[in-house]
């Protein structure tokens, strides 16, 4: 197959972090707020703009309160599990490896008896139809290592006991969410905003708020998820006094991602280019004879964490490791061509390909990289014949 010759003009494809905004620059953040102490009235006024700005632009119920959290999206769900769980069961929802990594926290760290694990393979979702919401219930509202979201919020009922803690990280500013089905939502900024790593945003809704002062969870509480004592809110995290240090680099860079988010019009523009991202894919893998999606149900299928595999024989009949080989091959020439950068699949997801789709990415540089996609596959192919 002959070699196409328009390369995509940005190659970062990467899950995360991913790639900075069009064209974003280092000089965009010289009046970041160096050298100065994160308690400073200047600093602190900056973290509050991210707060209030993204409520803004997200659309949150002026009612929930927002947070700068340590520890990415990561630390920011920790922080719920630890101060909201165990009033009540849980249930956990998981379909691919971060959602797992929740299961773990519950059964193995908070020790929680009474508990539904709601388990599904790589692409497939559980059956939202058993989820006990009686108990708290932990879900991620998008698979970022499967390319696997849920379709809506309809399976989430308004007259719930228990809370909803939902890992967003992947899906907030690239997709509909219903907000008000969701009582905590946690995000990072180096996902949908291109940001940079560490710092994560906790939302609660009055229900989660509530939750803190009726219940003090049996277990210690580390510092950096603190974000309550003694049945009390400390409201200064959701005003711009983080529970650490934070980089006021980094937070110059989220602010001025969210001006180019203003700049586009908004949340729905943003959301738009990850749709366009993911049709140009679907299209492409409609007419391809050798990829599909890991995902069959196009409802679920994933508008940033967009992943898909190969379907030959010749490939599915090789075990586990062989695939990977075969992928890795394919990477590892597209890279070489600087045409595409981090674009194999999660290590501990089936044997795949991802391609970031957030609204950070050029639309357009994913409909030029489709061409090479098949290029390399069949250049890689050949060897194997």
């Amino acid at each position: 197959m002959q070699k196409p010759n328009k390369k995509p003009n940005n190659p970062n494809f990467s899950s995360g972090p991913t790639t900075k905004r069009p064209n974003w620059s280092l000089s965009n953040l010289e009046s970041a707020s160096l050298g100065r102490s994160h308690r400073a009235k200047e600093c602190k006024d900056k973290l509050n703009e991210i707060i209030l700005r993204s409520k803004k632009i997200l659309g949150l119920p002026e009612n929930y309160l927002l947070g700068i959290m340590p520890g990415s999206d990561t630390g920011s769900i920790e922080a719920a599990m630890w101060c909201l769980l165990g009033q009540r069961g849980v249930d956990v929802l998981a379909w691919e490896n971060f959602g797992k990594d929740w299961v773990i926290d519950v059964v193995d760290e908070l020790k929680i008896e009474n508990r539904n694990i709601h388990e599904a393979d790589y692409g497939e979702l559980p059956d939202l139809t058993k989820v006990n919401f009686d108990n708290d219930v932990i879900f991620t509202w998008n698979g970022t290592t499967s390319g696997v979201r849920i379709p809506n919020g309809d399976w989430i009922p308004p007259n719930r006991e228990g809370l909803t803690i939902c890992d967003a990280t992947s899906a907030i500013f690239a997709m509909p969410i219903d907000y008000e089905k969701c009582d905590v939502l946690t995000w990072s900024w180096q996902k949908v905003l291109g940001g940079e790593a560490a710092h994560g945003m906790l939302a609660l809704s009055p229900r989660a708020v509530n939750r803190v002062e009726t219940h003090q969870p049996s277990w210690p509480i580390p510092k950096a998820f603190r974000f309550a004592k003694n049945k009390k809110i400390l409201s200064g995290i959701f005003e711009g006094s983080t529970i650490n240090t934070p980089s006021m680099l980094c937070v110059e860079d989220a602010l001025d991602t969210l001006n180019w988010v203003d700049s586009l019009g908004g949340i729905v523009n943003l959301i738009k280019r990850s749709d366009q991202s993911l049709e140009y894919i679907s299209n492409w893998i409609s007419e391809s004879k050798w990829a599909k999606f890991l995902t069959h149900d196009e409802k679920t299928r994933s508008n940033t964490a967009i992943t898909f595999t190969i379907v030959e024989d010749w490939f599915l009949n090789r075990d586990n490791d062989k695939q990977r080989e075969v992928i890795k091959k394919i990477t590892v020439l597209l890279d070489e061509e600087k045409v595409a950068k981090d674009i194999n699949g999660y290590p501990k997801a089936p044997p795949s390909f991802r391609i970031w789709g957030g609204g950070t990415v050029e639309p357009e540089d994913i409909k030029s990289l489709l061409p090479w996609m098949d290029w390399a596959f069949y250049t890689v192919k050949n060897q194997y014949a």
